[in-house]
């Protein structure tokens, strides 16, 4: 796959958060087809982060800037109060750019993985993921490794970037509900038990992780409207 992904991460003016996406979907879109990309998903709080925060992937047919990808996506909206975009390269998964459309928990967790580790770490990952989502009734989105070309020069604290060493990546996972959240860290019968061995082994190859849960605001089944935070 040849798509290059951005993520973003928008903080909006307090209760702001719907206004937003509505001109994301048409006029962030409008202004993102011309110059080769579109809105891959866009999804809201659910749980450890603000409630006023949006984040938004955007995918591109070719290279692209994460700062030209940010200027298109969100121009000068007047309820958006910061944001913080960095481009991603796909690793096993995504293999194109359908975007995902059921609504659910999903969770963004990011990685930093020593270099030396990442061949099994992501050998881990594509090993345990079709047990995992037969098993939960989930899906992998995707594992994204970042590029190092992100907006700003500080320190993030929500995706480690400058600030964590090794190969950094994004893994996202969608599960039907956060009861199923629970449910998939607690296996029940052999099967089960070696997908979460395999997981752990992976989680101790990393440094250090980090995760949050949201829901899909582009999601065609149905929509959440649940206060979450």
């Amino acid at each position: 796959m040849n798509h290059i992904f951005v993520h973003h991460r928008v903080e909006v003016a307090p209760h702001c958060w719907q206004a937003v996406t509505s001109r994301l979907v048409q006029e962030g879109a409008r202004r993102l087809a011309p110059i080769g990309g579109a809105i891959y998903g866009i999804w809201r709080s659910q749980i450890g982060r603000p409630r006023d925060e949006l984040q938004v992937l955007t995918v591109w047919s070719d290279v692209m800037r994460a700062a030209h990808a940010e200027r298109a996506l969100l121009a000068r909206d007047p309820d958006v109060r910061a944001k913080y975009s960095e481009s991603l390269l796909p690793t096993t998964r995504p293999t194109d750019p359908t975007p995902p459309m059921r609504q659910g928990n999903y969770a963004f967790r990011w990685f930093a993985t020593p270099p030396r580790d990442w061949p099994e770490f992501l050998d881990l990952c594509t090993e345990a993921w079709p047990g995992f989502e037969a098993a939960y009734d989930s899906q992998v989105i995707g594992l994204w490794q970042a590029m190092g070309d992100r907006t700003g020069t500080g320190p993030d604290e929500a995706t480690g970037a400058g600030m964590r060493e090794g190969v950094r990546t994004l893994l996202l996972t969608r599960r039907p509900n956060l009861a199923m959240w629970e449910r998939s860290k607690l296996p029940e019968g052999a099967a089960e038990t070696q997908v979460r061995e395999t997981l752990s082994r992976r989680y101790d190859l990393c440094d250090w992780t980090v995760v949050s849960t949201s829901t899909l605001l582009t999601a065609i089944d149905r929509q959440d409207t649940a206060r979450w935070t």
